[in-house]
């Protein structure tokens, strides 16, 4: 399905002109309902500029809109905010037109104005935002992150309802680059209004409203009764509770007063409920686009020395950690999951080895080894598989020290140069925003992503390899495509080479929902959402 979807994806940017009709409106469903989520941690931010986890990314959706957006539980793109879209023969010029009459939920219209200074904002590197290499083939990309210019030359606004975008080279991933979340359209007076506080007073043109947010309790969505698409959402508000142990939040679920254990399924509790005579109606269990791994931060000594991390690589014993996850997972062995076009199922990796990791560290001038911090987010199972490689780096003399924190405070300390050395990334492994094997190149291990507040937290950036990463990407002529993959699948066995991660285990998703929620699974694992709530419904 997504290797389909790819390539209708690449098949967007063609030597001719094209032409997108408005997406149908989704299917008659019940309406109405409110319903309860729970997370452990609170939100760090809704500002969609700067939000970039998976726990925020779903709602961050839902607030606001973008030209673009997918087919509810699908990777397949279709025009949002855009009434319809043109791409010239050359793949360098994107003309979009907007439909007509959206508000945002100030009451205040959505003009083309809007678009221009919202993508502005998310490149802008004073809003230090991890997004901004998204955007790197828009027109005047380099001058306006350089200080050389007050904004993007290639996006103009020739009248009332057009927004035009102009390459400086052509992207295969554009399209889908219009409809991640850092392309959310936002209204200049109300980011100016909340004076640095945007991600907690958001305005956007989304499905929902966020009404009431009591920092550590909890958050109030409401209905947008002003959305473009009649029938979206299905319900009438969510309300997100914070602070929720994941097994209490599944016993609250069994009870029914919860209906979607945000944390997912801890696995002291998953053989219970996967055997319970309800878990046909109240789990939800599939594959993503997701890559686990251990960021090895190549500006923190030793794991400056490439022959450190290829013996911290050959140290972890994978299959024991899928393990406690209770099989949930495949061991990896490079970034891009198995799913992923470009996955490269001749490539071995470094193979567990004791003996060899001990070999490589005393010829990288550690032969007793060293002392290291290994960051991890403190939901169960994160701790315990922290645990697992705390065990396995002993066993190859490296000592080290865990510090389970919460999500956002481990995201902090990936995106400030030299204060984490090691991260496990558990809990916000790499889920794809869009289906594309560039993403999980440009924002985790480009040189765009290595920046204050950025998420490639191993600091690593490969001119060489970069400047390969951009020739796969121009090739956006759909007869390119199995030549683009290949391009992609070569960068990505290159960079392990330099091993700035390890590569832990492939996940699958598993939500757990009340039995009062309806809709079809993938709404559940939205490859592109991760939960819709645009989509999600309450049973009559």
């Amino acid at each position: 399905m997504r290797s389909t979807a790819l390539a209708a994806a690449l098949a967007l940017a063609p030597a001719a002109a094209l032409s997108v009709a408005l997406p149908t409106p989704a299917a008659a469903q019940a309406q109405g309902g409110d319903i309860v989520v729970t997370y452990k941690d609170d939100i760090a931010t809704l500002d969609p500029a700067i939000g970039y986890d998976w726990q925020n990314w779903s709602i961050i959706k839902s607030l606001f809109s973008r030209l673009m957006d997918y087919t509810p539980g699908t990777p397949d793109l279709v025009p949002s905010l855009a009434e319809s879209f043109t791409v010239s023969p050359d793949g360098l010029t994107y003309t979009f037109k907007l439909r007509k009459g959206v508000k945002f939920t100030n009451g205040r219209e959505v003009v083309p104005a809007d678009v221009k200074y919202s993508i502005e904002r998310a490149v802008d590197p004073k809003t230090q935002g991890p997004g901004a290499g998204f955007f790197g083939a828009i027109a005047g990309f380099d001058d306006f992150t350089a200080g050389k210019a007050t904004g993007l030359a290639g996006i103009e606004t020739p009248d009332a309802d057009t927004v035009v975008f102009k390459l400086s080279r052509p992207d295969a991933t554009f399209l889908h680059v219009l409809a991640i979340n850092f392309s959310s359209i936002v209204p200049k007076e109300a980011v100016e209004a909340a004076a640095g506080d945007f991600g907690k007073k958001p305005v956007g043109s989304g499905t929902f409203v966020l009404k009431e947010w009591v920092i550590g309790q909890k958050l109030v969505f409401a209905r947008n009764p002003d959305y473009f698409v009649k029938g979206v959402p299905h319900i009438d508000s969510f309300t997100i509770e914070i602070g929720q142990e994941p097994l209490v939040a599944l016993l609250r679920l069994q009870k029914g007063e919860v209906d979607i254990a945000g944390d997912g399924i801890p696995p002291a509790k998953f053989l219970e409920m996967s055997k319970g005579p309800d878990a046909k109606e109240m789990i939800v269990d599939g594959q993503q686009l997701n890559t686990g791994y251990v960021t090895l931060n190549t500006h923190i000594k030793p794991l400056d020395n490439v022959k450190v991390r290829q013996a911290l690589n050959m140290a972890i014993n994978k299959d024991r950690i899928v393990r406690i996850v209770n099989g949930r997972a495949t061991p990896a062995n490079q970034p891009l999951p198995p799913l992923m076009p470009g996955y490269d199922t001749a490539y071995k990796g470094y193979a567990y080895d004791v003996a060899k990791a001990k070999e490589l560290l005393k010829e990288a001038g550690y032969p007793d080894g060293f002392s290291t911090v290994l960051y991890s987010t403190n939901t169960d199972p994160q701790p315990r598989i922290a645990q697992a490689i705390q065990q396995d780096l002993a066993a190859v003399g490296v000592k080290a020290e865990i510090k389970a924190l919460a999500q956002s405070n481990v995201i902090a300390a990936g995106g400030t140069e030299g204060e984490a050395p090691m991260i496990w990334s558990g809990g916000m492994a790499w889920i794809a925003d869009f289906p594309d094997p560039s993403n999980f190149y440009g924002p985790i291990l480009g040189c765009a992503g290595a920046v204050q507040g950025g998420w490639n937290w191993s600091w690593y950036c490969n001119e060489e390899l970069q400047k390969r990463a951009v020739a796969a990407d121009s090739m956006s002529d759909p007869a390119k495509s199995a030549e683009r993959v290949e391009a992609w699948k070569k960068v990505f066995i290159d960079v392990m080479a330099d091993a700035p991660w390890i590569p832990i285990f492939n996940e699958r998703r598993v939500v757990a929902k009340s039995k009062r929620m309806g809709g079809e699974p993938n709404i559940y694992i939205d490859p592109t959402r991760v939960i819709n709530y645009d989509a999600i419904f309450v049973k009559n």
